[in-house]
């Protein structure tokens, strides 16, 4: 299985770091927090990763040129124009599968120990999402989960509700209907939905959604309570 992180993103919500850093260079302790996804995926088995740029897309190239000191065989997909997370994957699907295989399909802002090794497809669904229990930010949620592994959008604010985690395994399948433009994976996730053809399961691993400087610094704290003990 090949692996793509989604890395093209502007970080609008973190402008005093990002207007001048790709938000995927941006440091966590000792390392950017794309260079933690790139460690996961190599230890768990992973050879070949596809990397998106669009915003300050020369800093990344420099890095994978001159940093980037791992065995990984990236690719640099440089997007021809922002196509969200949608239109960025689906953009660069040639490089993703091979004979119609599913790919995983990471955020490059989320921080997580969830073990890439472990991620799987289930048979007769388009995509499988990972999802987590709902942050303070985002007590809402995106989505519910069934017993069956069948993921749908909540039908009353009292059904219980779960976050997507940024991670996810997907087919080709899914972007059969799509065509060059912007769009997010969660509203494909949504139209697919209506048809059971998304599933998913709910993972028990610390995750961060580092879209905001104090979530940056929950980030760091963790990074570091890690190294102390």
């Amino acid at each position: 299985m090949k692996a793509m992180i989604l890395a093209a993103g502007r970080g609008s919500r973190m402008r005093e770091l990002t207007d001048h850093t790709p938000k995927p260079l941006v440091r966590v302790l000792d390392k950017p927090l794309i260079q933690y996804h790139l460690d996961n995926l190599q230890q768990a088995g992973f050879r070949d990763v596809v990397v998106n740029v669009s915003w300050l897309a020369e800093q990344l190239e420099s890095y994978f040129e001159h940093e980037y000191q791992g065995a990984l065989n990236i690719t640099i997909y440089k997007e021809p124009q922002a196509l969200e997370t949608g239109g960025g994957v689906f953009s660069a699907l040639e490089y993703l599968s091979v004979d119609d295989q599913p790919f995983l399909v990471v955020n490059a802002d989320v921080m997580t120990d969830f073990d890439y090794s472990k991620v799987k497809f289930e048979l007769g669904s388009l995509a499988h999402l990972y999802l987590v229990e709902n942050p303070a930010h985002h007590l809402q949620g995106d989505f519910t989960l069934a017993s069956n592994q069948q993921v749908s959008m909540p039908l009353s604010r009292n059904q219980e509700t779960l976050t997507f985690s940024g991670v996810s395994v997907l087919t080709p399948a899914l972007f059969s209907q799509s065509t060059l433009e912007k769009f997010s994976l969660g509203d494909l996730f949504r139209k697919y939905m209506k048809e059971g053809l998304i599933s998913g399961e709910r993972i028990y691993n610390k995750w961060i959604d580092v879209g905001t400087i104090e979530r940056l610094e929950q980030a760091k704290q963790w990074r570091k309570a890690l190294k102390v003990n």
